[in-house]
């Protein structure tokens, strides 16, 4: 083993401990701990090297060490593995999502299982319509001359309205204009769809203008309606407090930060399918100084409808947040596309 390689196990003993008992690490500890295979005088000569090169820290007096932003940094680019989550998490995963009712339900239940597993903040960003896909659109009759309109998009959003119009719409004319939406719609983005169905109005006879107007025009409002994808659910901010005492003075901040929508947006950033750790100033918010965020892209295929991860100490259990951020991200994509 080179003396890299050996620094690089000091410093992924001083992590592991660091975490698993919030105390300064010794070099005393390291020998009684971890199967280091060299003598003690040998680890304190590589503690010093850490230290020199920015690694690890003394936080005081006392002849423990702590890791630093540097450090975590490393810890987490070394990582050979990622721990495997447990059949007991897998299954809570599984049970707990599988019962949502609809998008908003699987955002929800997504937020508390991720917090629930990492004991940190979770924060869940709802799938974007813009880049959703319309899955189906469907038009039913109602009593007293109103219809009932309902779209279902690709990240499994259901929107339903029901429209007034000036006269009752007929059955022929009911089914004509059901199949025309869903030529024009069904497959595409939700904008270009937008744009296709203001294409249809002239096809249809003049008499019946003014109604397929009143549709038409209310699938629009749908279709370029609200952003979901600037909404973020945020769970677990409890979590923050159970870190002790020398996280006490990062809390406030980032229990400010948090209420902040665009603050959390930017937080996820533009996460991709595999997990990404921003520790410290890396987060790009001074709020944020003393955190690491683990974020991921979820959706269905080739096809990104949003962010998920958490926020924690820089002292967090790395490998298993990345397994459960991941695993929970894979399962929202996959129940969206089975939606």
């Amino acid at each position: 083993m080179s003396a890299d390689e050996r620094r690089l196990s000091v410093l992924r003993a001083i992590v592991e401990d660091y975490v698993a008992t919030q105390e300064p690490v010794g070099s005393r500890s390291l020998v009684e701990r971890h199967q280091l295979g060299v003598s003690p005088a040998t680890i304190r000569n590589d503690m010093a090297a850490l230290e020199d090169d920015g690694y690890i820290a003394q936080p005081h007096t006392s002849a423990g060490r702590v890791p630093t932003d540097k450090g975590y940094r490393l810890f987490v680019d070394k990582l050979s593995s990622v721990k495997a989550l447990s059949t007991a998490e897998r299954r809570a995963i599984e049970t707990f999502l599988t019962g949502a009712v609809d998008v908003d339900d699987v955002v929800q239940r997504s937020v508390k299982v991720l917090a629930q597993l990492t004991n940190q903040v979770a924060i869940v960003q709802y799938p974007s319509l813009t880049r959703s896909t319309v899955r189906h659109v469907e038009i039913v009759a109602l009593e007293n001359s109103r219809v009932l309109l309902v779209l279902i998009t690709s990240s499994g959003r259901v929107e339903q309205r029901i429209i007034e119009l000036e006269q009752t719409l007929g059955a022929d004319l009911l089914v004509d204009l059901r199949g025309r939406l869903v030529g024009a719609t069904v497959g595409q983005r939700l904008p270009e769809a937008s744009l296709r169905l203001a294409e249809i109005i002239e096809t249809f006879a003049p008499r019946d203008r003014p109604i397929i107007t009143s549709v038409v025009t209310t699938l629009t409002h749908v279709l370029t309606g609200e952003r979901s994808d600037e909404r973020v659910a945020v769970g677990g901010t409890a979590n923050l407090a159970r870190f002790g005492s020398d996280f006490d003075v990062t809390i406030r901040p980032v229990l400010e930060a948090l209420e902040e929508q665009v603050v959390l947006l930017k937080l996820l950033g533009e996460a991709t399918s595999d997990p990404t750790v921003r520790i410290g100033t890396e987060t790009g918010n001074d709020q944020f100084s003393g955190t690491a965020v683990v974020s991921s892209a979820y959706g269905s295929h080739d096809q990104v409808l949003a962010t998920l991860g958490t926020v924690g100490p820089t002292r967090m259990d790395y490998p298993g947040t990345i397994a459960a951020v991941g695993a929970v991200a894979r399962y929202v994509g996959r129940m969206l596309a089975d939606g």
